[in-house]
């Protein structure tokens, strides 16, 4: 009778934790459900050299991952220093184009410029001393700046500098790049990336298509599950042209595909980025929106909302893109997804983290 009573008790305590078991597991899948339903997964859309690179990266200093290990701050450090040398390349490119018309200040720089233009078909560049320093001399040089500063306001050169302007600091042998630099470092890699993190305790979870044609073929097998689509928009590229289209019109063709094949339930979160290089344009006045686009010279906002000390010219500027795009989400009709525009500046930690703060209440 003690062995049955104590078999009884041992098949007690056996179904007792598997009931443990099962009551665990609900509580996890419950957890899990109430974690997934409340993050908000977006999927990041927008041309090349729009800033998409450096948004995702800035979401993966939100969520601590800026750099992993010894390895990939070593891959860093080489992909600085290409982008450093393509920059070096572009300026030389910049100032043979325009020459004769681009003087150089000192005659002696012909050298440097003869350097990089051989260095720039070695394929495995070591970065030597001396390429620092040639760099350094032509960057240095007031006909080049001069030269380059009219060709990248005119639309001619997309090259903002910033390695350029740190020539001392990416050359040292124990060089560690800062947050800056790697938001504004630029390497193509195909594939689709991801990350996770918060803001204001909103948990978001970021799908970053690189290298892709950003067509609905392409993110059609993520909308089950998406909460929104992320476009972002190059604002300063009214002037440039990619394969003989002008760049501001491939975005808002691009933009209406979007909003024309995502579904009605989806939000599509429209960043105007670059608005610091918008709002450098604008002022400079060397290249005028109405150039290529016309209807700009009859346009008056009417809703604007300047940001404090903003300059009307700029305020003008960014709300006539921003109606551009509206424009084509408002001609979808009752079809197409609701949209809601953002000015960004990618490389701002700070705007980011409120216009994703103001995105969490819109999806």
């Amino acid at each position: 009778m003690n062995r049955f009573q104590g078999c009884l008790r041992e098949g007690e305590q056996e179904e007792k934790g598997q009931l443990e078991v099962i009551r665990e597991t609900r509580r996890q899948l419950k957890e899990h459900k109430r974690l997934y339903l409340a993050t908000r997964r977006l999927l990041l859309l927008g041309g090349n050299e729009s800033g998409r690179s450096t948004i995702f990266k800035q979401a993966k200093i939100l969520a601590g991952k800026a750099l992993d290990g010894k390895r990939e701050q070593a891959t860093a450090v080489h992909n600085i220093r290409s982008n450093l040398k393509a920059d070096i390349e572009t300026v030389v490119a910049t100032v043979k184009h325009l020459s004769p018309d681009a003087g150089l200040d000192h005659p002696e720089i012909q050298l440097s410029l003869d350097y990089i233009v051989s260095a720039s078909a070695q394929r495995d560049f070591s970065f030597p001393p001396e390429f620092y320093e040639h760099a350094r001399a032509l960057w240095e040089d007031a006909g080049v700046r001069d030269c380059c500063e009219r060709a990248r306001l005119c639309g001619l050169m997309d090259c903002s500098g910033y390695f350029l302007d740190r020539i001392d600091v990416i050359k040292q042998p124990d060089y560690e790049p800062s947050h800056q630099d790697l938001l504004h470092c630029r390497v193509h890699t195909p594939g689709v990336f991801e990350t996770k993190f918060q803001v204001d305790q909103v948990s978001f979870h970021l799908f970053y298509p690189e290298g892709l044609n950003y067509s609905s073929q392409v993110w059609a097998e993520y909308v089950d599950h998406l909460s929104a689509i992320v476009f972002v928009v190059d604002s300063s590229s009214y002037d440039l042209n990619f394969s003989g289209t002008n760049k501001l019109q491939e975005a808002l063709n691009s933009f209406r595909s979007v909003c024309c094949t995502c579904p009605s339930s989806l939000c599509v979160l429209l960043f105007l980025n670059k608005q610091d290089l918008l709002a450098e344009k604008v002022l400079a006045g060397e290249s005028k929106i109405e150039d290529h686009f016309p209807e700009f010279a009859h346009y008056t906002p009417q809703d604007a909302t300047p940001e404090p000390g903003e300059d009307p010219r700029v305020t003008r500027a960014k709300y006539f893109i921003r109606d551009k795009f509206l424009s084509i989400s408002r001609a979808c009709g009752s079809e197409g997804c609701r949209c809601s525009a953002h000015f960004t500046c990618a490389v701002d930690a700070e705007n980011l983290r409120r216009v994703f703060s103001q995105c969490a209440n819109l999806v």
